[in-house]
């Protein structure tokens, strides 16, 4: 029995007695249980009854990022005191000098140099255990000169927040640091320095509507509560009860704020891969060794096959037992981080994209995903995209621009999805942007069709410098099968349809619209995946190398001279 009437303690030692117990046990916030301190900091200072996560001081926070929990302070500006002279139930003054005694900083923020994975990184934590991390002028002009610093060092920047937003007993002059500190982010994406924000909890206010939220990568910390105006003041205000999961990691995960949701435990290795590809560390390929998946109907001919050559291949594009884009990125990529979300409204499963190493070459990869199980298959949507799936690959663009990075799209579609609420939310104007983005971006650019390439919602990731075609695929405006009802009035015309759309690799070459096709093995890719695997890491890798030799500001022109071109030369290739 550890504490009680039986415990041995007389009273005189109990004041000593409490104070050990104090060092030894702590009360868990969120669940009411005391927990063992050893194991709460072997936890990562976790309660490993409920799993709340809590606030971890700046020297916690470096030694689980940092390699071998090495790292060194930076100093950091000073600014003199209570510019307002504020008092409220105590004045301004003692509030900061109690802070300053508790936590042993001077401010809210604390930065250090160091590696992550080997790479030199400087990361600046708002410190949620001063004055609830919130952000005066002394806070923001830090966090202005860890940005800067970082610049100088061509660091990598990862910005840790925990905050309850801006600090009230500087008013106006700690709103002003909304802007002050997303001018340095401003200048971290200038400078093309990898700017990583890691989303602790709690995070609100001032602090998420200005740099917290303005990252190349946003991860939220597991368990964390994200937000700006907190839950409180919300139901006071809309006079409404919010979801249970409301602010939490992960519903900011599923409205697309957020990349990633990472187990605190988790989050150094993330970290590694993440910044790894950012700052392209040397990696070698590795050698592609997929097994093709058991079908007892894969050496059969697919049901319809043999009503005419066009129609076949439209069979053999949407082969269940076909790769599809996550099993071309389990097979060939490695490192692979899948970024999640538009920024803007949510995360669409139907678009996947992220960061790895294709073959050697770290990239940017992009593509729909149709899914292979009735439940993923739901998930995904049969690989037919929401706007908020081009509208994240619109910014996976735009990150592999600012990185230099090259950018991997392999579309496989039936087109993008038409729905009431696609359209609510700008169905069109989403793809045209894609179109837009793909078009303008200063960074290589290779699309491979993979399957099927269903109209606007195809060509919205697939307008590269260079468009390849894996052999069994299709392209076409329209489904046969749809064309033919319109058309034909009747859908048994659907073989007829798909031989006068010219819709297979062989009609796209020679119309010019794709630059090579990609041979697949006998039968078709869903026969042998190694092969397939091989064959299109190889081919993609090669149109790398040739587009890395050319300046990357001429790539836009030349791409657009590329399209431009396209239909004019389609009469004379027909009339050879």
């Amino acid at each position: 029995m550890l504490f009680g009437k039986h415990s041995g303690i007389k009273n005189k030692d109990r004041q000593r007695y409490d104070r050990v117990r104090r060092l030894m046990w702590i009360k868990c916030e969120s669940c009411g249980k005391l927990v063992y301190y050893k194991d709460y900091k072997d936890n990562h200072y976790i309660c490993p009854r409920c799993g709340r996560a809590f606030i971890m001081n700046p020297k916690q926070r470096f030694d689980l990022l940092f390699d071998d929990k090495t790292w060194e302070k930076i100093p950091l500006p000073t600014m003199p005191d209570d510019p307002l002279n504020f008092v409220d139930r105590a004045p301004y003054t003692e509030r900061l000098a109690e802070a300053r005694s508790d936590t042993g900083f001077n401010d809210a923020v604390t930065t250090a140099d160091g590696h992550i994975a080997g790479i030199p990184t400087t990361i600046c934590i708002l410190n949620g255990e001063f004055m609830m991390g919130s952000m005066g002028r002394v806070a923001g002009e830090c966090i202005v000169a860890s940005a800067q610093h970082a610049i100088e060092k061509h660091h990598p920047f990862i910005m840790v927040a925990c905050s309850g937003g801006a600090r009230m007993q500087e008013n106006i002059l700690s709103l002003m640091q909304m802007a002050r500190t997303t001018v340095a982010v401003n200048k971290l994406h200038a400078a093309k320095i990898p700017y990583i924000v890691l989303l602790t909890d709690p995070t609100y206010g001032g602090v998420t509507a200005s740099f917290a939220m303005l990252g190349d990568i946003n991860i939220a910390e597991a368990g964390a509560r994200i937000g700006f105006a907190g839950r409180r003041v919300i139901e006071q205000n809309i006079r409404e009860k919010l979801p249970a999961n409301f602010q939490t990691a992960d519903y900011l995960y599923e409205h697309g704020m957020v990349d990633m949701v990472v187990p605190r435990a988790e989050l150094k290795a993330r970290l590694g891969k993440i910044l790894a590809v950012l700052t392209k560390q040397p990696h070698a390929p590795h050698e592609i060794n997929v097994a093709t998946p058991k079908n007892p109907d894969a050496g059969k001919r697919s049901r319809g096959m043999g009503e005419n050559a066009a129609y076949d291949k439209v069979l053999l594009a949407r082969n269940e037992n076909r790769p599809h884009f996550l099993d071309y990125i389990s097979g060939i990529v490695d490192d692979w981080t899948y970024l999640a979300g538009d920024r803007l409204f949510g995360e669409d499963a139907a678009m996947c994209g992220g960061l790895g190493f294709w073959n050697g070459f770290p990239a940017v990869i992009i593509g729909q995903e149709k899914g292979r199980t009735i439940e993923t298959r739901q998930l995904h949507r049969f690989g037919m995209p929401n706007p908020e799936g081009y509208r994240k690959a619109v910014r996976l663009m735009r990150l592999a621009e600012r990185f230099d990075l090259p950018v991997i799209s392999l579309f496989d579609t039936a087109g993008a999805f038409a729905g009431g609420a696609a359209e609510e939310r700008g169905q069109s104007q989403a793809v045209a942007s894609s179109i837009q983005a793909g078009l303008s971006i200063k960074t290589p650019y290779i699309a491979v069709n993979v399957g099927e390439g269903g109209s606007g919602g195809a060509i919205a990731i697939g307008t590269g410098d260079r468009v390849l075609m894996l052999e069994n695929a299709i392209y076409s405006v329209i489904a046969p099968e749809s064309c033919a009802s319109i058309l034909w009035k009747d859908n048994k015309f659907k073989a007829t349809a798909a031989a006068a759309l010219k819709l297979t690799a062989y009609d796209m070459m020679e119309m010019g619209v794709i630059d090579k096709i990609i041979p697949e093995p006998d039968g078709g890719a869903h026969t042998d995946w190694q092969t397939t695997m091989q064959n299109l890491a190889t081919a993609v890798s090669e149109q790398i190398k040739l587009l890395q030799k050319t300046d990357p500001n001429k790539l836009p022109e030349l791409r657009a001279e590329k399209f431009l071109k396209m239909t004019r030369e389609t009469d004379k290739a027909n009339k050879k």
